[in-house]
């Protein structure tokens, strides 16, 4: 299994997951992706490019955060 560091505060994206669902990301591709607007793949598998930071109480894909608890375990 390879090491990878995953946001714990997720990003979001304008998927079918719907307009205001926020997805866990791979850190290091965040700021890449707000200022050069490339795409990046959440957990669950979603491609997007960065719009928006989440606040607290934001709602997380189901799918991404199944997947971020089961690595953290």
């Amino acid at each position: 299994m390879t090491d990878t560091q995953v946001l714990e505060s997720p990003t979001t994206s304008d998927t079918d997951t719907g307009p205001d669902m926020f997805h866990y990301v791979r850190k290091n591709k965040i700021a890449e992706s707000a200022v050069m607007g490339t795409m990046v793949e959440a957990l669950c598998g979603e491609v997007f490019p960065v719009t928006k930071s989440p606040k607290p109480g934001s709602p997380v894909c189901p799918a991404c955060k199944e997947i971020y608890e089961s690595l953290r375990a």
